[in-house]
């Protein structure tokens, strides 16, 4: 068996914004220090320690720990704490088993890719835009051509990993000339709750129709801000115009377990920060006015009375402005032996804080079932593999579909109420906003019972089950 992955731009150059600029050059994220921070959950980090422990080590030393989550008014007040740890941390620092894992890794966008990137061999990756993918069937091998002209390959199984505007995806619906179902500039369905008491009228707001949110953010250096971050904490400021949020992004090079789970390090010298707001039509990012975004930026936060959020106001730099892209759901996330991953079958919004972690579980749960699946072609002779590995790989597509949409889905709700606390509203709303976050901070353990369903998940024990129900039945 043989893998092959095809990458439109070259993955080897690790350059800024500025330096393919001056070489005129195409930019893409996969080769560019930009972008601003992200989060990997317990469940995100349990996928890659069950991969390979050094690898989880990698992503612990270069990034930071954070135990808990603040979530705070625009004048800095605490509104509610979430501790990631909930029941509490091995005192042993094991990484033998996954619910050891109880703390997240905050680190830049880019330092994951890296920490990934590292471990795969060079001769593993062409450099190629793939321009089509045909998906065959009745056992046919699927062709996949490409935008320079040159032969197209075939290949028993396509992974399409290509992202929200995926090219890949295009091959699972054939009979449309065009992307039915193309991604939306973050759209929120319309849900009313009851209008009977105030609370209940209050959390409407939270089902809303909306359209429109964007992001800018990057990072600054954090010697004057440490007084100000708790260690270990990752912090969300709701204003009632937008939405603010801060951690450190790397931890201390003298701290003695900056490579463990199980320890918040002291913070390095980095500080990640974003901020997210509502423009009703999506901006054009080639004919951005990028010292206009930060005037504005500054005009939208300046009454903001949080220290970090002015500290980080004032020495902020903007590269760039992220629209916030949802796929409406798809009916299919795979067919004839072509699947896809991560946000090419589901872009979350980043309010989920589960992007790089649902796209890991995907991962894992499409491998373990292949894998699986496969075992069963060893011994077949010539004409009879090939008809046995592609039922292997259609049970283990399907079963990955049966399997990862339900929890996405959910995830994707929950974070779509959210969303909306990110949008402008009214003062009146602003405060009843505060007064609900506080009165469920008042109870913790349930405040943080909806967080570790999703981040105490175990998606290699969920493949076994479905595995042996499927046995069973």
């Amino acid at each position: 068996m043989s893998i092959t992955i095809y990458e439109a731009h070259d993955t080897n150059e690790d350059t800024t914004a500025e330096q393919r600029q001056q070489h005129s050059s195409p930019t893409h994220s996969s080769t560019l220090l930009v972008g601003g921070g992200l989060a990997v959950g317990p469940n995100g980090l349990g996928v890659l320690q069950r991969l390979d422990e050094s690898l989880l080590r990698d992503v612990a030393l270069h990034g930071y720990v954070t135990s808990h989550s603040n979530f705070k008014d625009k004048n800095g007040n605490l509104l509610m704490r979430i501790e990631a740890s909930g029941t509490g941390i091995s005192a042993t620092d094991s990484y033998t088993a996954s619910h050891n894992i109880k703390n997240c890794v905050a680190c830049s966008r880019h330092l994951l890719w890296r920490c990934l990137r590292s471990r795969i061999p060079d001769e593993h990756i062409v450099h190629k835009r793939v321009l089509e993918v045909i998906a065959e069937p009745q056992g046919r091998r699927n062709v996949v051509r490409f935008a320079d002209g040159s032969d197209s390959i075939d290949a028993d199984l396509v992974i399409g990993a290509d992202g929200v505007r995926s090219t890949v995806k295009m091959a699972l619906f054939p009979e449309h000339d065009e992307d039915p179902y193309p991604p939306q500039y973050e759209y929120v369905e319309h849900r009313i709750l009851s209008k009977r008491t105030p609370i209940s009228t209050a959390m409407s707001l939270f089902n809303a129709v909306f359209r429109g949110l964007v992001g800018i953010g990057g990072f600054v250096p954090a010697a004057d801000l440490k007084d100000y971050v708790e260690k270990g904490s990752m912090n969300f400021i709701f204003g009632g115009n937008g939405f603010f949020g801060y951690f450190f992004s790397s931890s201390s090079i003298s701290s003695p377990h900056r490579d463990s789970l199980l320890h918040v390090s002291e913070p390095g010298e980095s500080l990640a920060w974003w901020s997210t707001y509502q423009i009703k039509h999506c901006p054009d990012r080639s004919a951005l006015d990028l010292g206009d975004v930060v005037r504005q930026l500054r005009e939208r936060h300046s009454h903001w009375k949080d220290p970090v959020v002015q500290r980080i106001l004032g020495a902020a730099r903007v590269q760039n402005m992220y629209p916030t892209w949802t796929l409406p759901p798809l009916p299919t996330w795979e067919r004839d032996g072509v699947v896809l991953l991560g946000d090419a079958a589901h872009a979350l919004p980043p309010t989920s804080g589960q992007g790089a972690s649902q796209a890991l579980e995907d991962s894992e749960a499409f491998a373990l079932l292949l894998a699986h699946h496969l075992a069963a072609t060893e011994g077949k002779d010539s004409g009879e593999r090939q008809a046995t590995l592609n039922r292997a790989i259609n049970t283990a597509a399907r079963q990955y579909s049966t399997l990862r949409r339900p929890r996405v889905t959910e995830i994707l709700q929950a974070a779509r109420k959210m969303q909306n606390s990110k949008r402008d509203m009214g003062v009146i709303l602003e405060y009843i906003m505060y007064i609900l976050m506080r009165i469920v901070g008042l109870f913790p353990n349930f405040a943080a019972q909806s967080m570790r369903k999703v981040t105490e998940y175990n998606v290699a024990q969920e493949v076994s089950r479905l595995l042996a129900a499927e046995s069973q039945a």
